[in-house]
């Protein structure tokens, strides 16, 4: 008897250890690339400027954080009001609230295994019985029944596989919460793109117009000159054929216009037909000329994809331990206590007091190889996340590098399209006042027109690109959402995402 009332404490002490222990690897924040700079070469301190709407040098400022409503630094009411109703109309953002709801609902519904589950219950039962049966003569007895009772019961969490699900749920809801975030960001992106580029298309058709008003003018002069005698038949159909050539651009130019608009209904939530908002001006929008780079070593927090593939990779390593935990053996206690009785008089007595304590131990014997596999499984998936969370942190730096790239070389590009527009415009007028003077064939006033028509819709599309690379580069770096009051949690590195 001694050695049994001794291994009563040691086997509670046991379980209180296992209560404690937790199986499967635990997840690491993986951290930052190792980098100095987010591009090959030094950032250099400033763009080219140029002399045109858009064409402002833009500088570098490194480290410099990024404002939350960054697209605000274009400074358009226009832009900030289509941003407002895309954020609140748009039914993806709609998706992805409901989605993080979902999952914290998921999360919550998990958390609350961890607890003992205790429930009530009552009952009346009439019943009539036969005196006969027993031996008391032929007559019976009719009586009530009443129990009622409260009954517990608790899974002993003994190798933290609860706690390993409630850890990939918590994972899970992490990652629905930076999906939101990457939503916003990426329809945010979209909206100012389509705006700009609708702005862009309908810069591009005013000056087709201007230049079809050119050329009208022109084969006017060429028919009056004709019919003086002055050029050929052959001059007049060279000019209305450079006419109509450049007319037959205006189709296509305003079919990508209404394609766009048709896209920028969408994305603020409603449908073509029911889209009234004016065009954008491409001469309204500011250029902003400091632009915030990130330091590499903060990119990674701020990248809302990379923190959801953290997240992803954070669900995978936890349920290597719930694949672990499910091959160990599983504890359960249930206890009942309550009372019975045929009526008032003996249900509250001594007598009617009923319980019940039982406690189970269930381990896993054989089963073909199933549990094992699926460790296995789960242990391939968590390779499988961290090499795409390893995609996704080179992807990123990608992205940014590919963004300072472009404004550096699309300022260069747009101050040599508008010296080459300066010179075709020069080229023209001397050319038309030579041909004019009687000094200078028609061949050459049709080769300046055409250079002239060429480098300006050229500087139209040079101008946008200058604000689609900065939309880029803010989307880039992460969009600032962690200044916004939709944004809770914080990136990594400014406050712990995960413990």
């Amino acid at each position: 008897m001694r050695s049994s009332v001794n291994s009563r404490p040691v086997s509670l002490s046991a379980l209180l250890l296992l209560g404690g222990c937790t199986v499967g690897p635990n997840f690491r924040q993986q951290p930052a690339p190792e980098a100095g700079r987010l591009t090959e070469k030094p950032v250099p301190a400033s763009t080219t400027a140029a002399a045109t709407p858009g064409g402002a040098e833009q500088s570098f400022a490194i480290g410099r954080d990024i404002p939350g409503e960054w697209w605000t630094l274009f400074r358009s009411r226009q832009l900030s009001d289509l941003v407002a109703r895309a954020l609140a109309a748009n039914p993806d953002i709609a998706a992805a609230q409901a989605t993080l709801r979902e999952a914290r609902e998921n999360l919550r519904a998990e958390q609350g295994s961890q607890y003992p589950q205790i429930s009530a219950s009552t009952s009346a039962e009439r019943q009539r019985e036969s005196l006969a049966a027993v031996g008391f003569g032929n007559g019976s007895e009719t009586y009530t029944v009443v129990s009622a009772s409260l009954s517990v019961s608790y899974t002993l969490d003994a190798f933290g596989g609860t706690r390993r699900q409630v850890e990939q749920l918590g994972a899970q809801a992490e990652y629905e919460r930076f999906e939101l975030e990457a939503t916003d960001l990426a329809l945010v992106a979209n909206v100012v793109n389509a705006a700009i580029t609708e702005a862009s298309l309908q810069a591009q058709i005013d000056a087709t117009h201007d230049i079809v008003l050119a050329y009208d003018e022109a084969l006017s002069v060429t028919r009056r000159r004709f019919d003086l005698g002055g050029v050929s038949e052959v001059d007049v159909l060279q000019q209305q054929s450079l006419r109509d050539s450049e007319a037959a651009t205006l189709p296509g130019l305003q079919k990508q216009l209404e394609q766009e608009r048709n896209l920028l209904a969408v994305y603020l939530g409603g449908i073509p037909a029911l889209y009234k908002r004016p065009t954008l001006d491409l001469g309204s929008l500011t250029l902003p000329t400091e632009l915030p780079v990130s330091l590499p070593s903060a990119l990674v927090g701020q990248r809302p994809d990379i923190q959801a593939y953290a997240a992803l990779l954070h669900a995978a390593t936890a349920n290597v331990g719930v694949a672990t935990a499910n091959m160990l053996p599983q504890i359960s206690l249930t206890g009942s206590y309550g009372r019975d009785g045929t009526g008032s008089s003996n249900l509250f007595t001594p007598a009617g007091i009923v319980w019940s304590l039982a406690g189970s131990l269930t381990q896993p014997i054989f089963e073909g190889g199933t549990l094992r596999a699926k460790k296995r499984a789960a242990e391939a998936a968590a390779e499988v996340a961290a090499a795409q969370y390893s995609s996704t942190v080179n992807t990123a730096f990608k992205d940014v590098a590919n963004a300072l790239v472009a404004l550096q070389r699309d300022a260069e590009t747009l101050a040599a399209d508008l010296a080459a527009q300066t010179t075709a415009a020069n080229s023209l007028t001397v050319a038309r006042a030579q041909y004019a003077a009687g000094g200078g064939t028609y061949l050459n006033v049709l080769t300046a027109e055409q250079s002239d028509q060429s480098a300006r819709l050229t500087l139209v599309g040079a101008r946008a690109a200058r604000f689609t690379d900065t939309v880029a580069l803010f989307q880039a770096l992460g969009g600032g959402w962690w200044h916004r009051n939709d944004a809770a949690p914080k990136p990594a590195q400014f406050a712990g995402v995960y413990p």
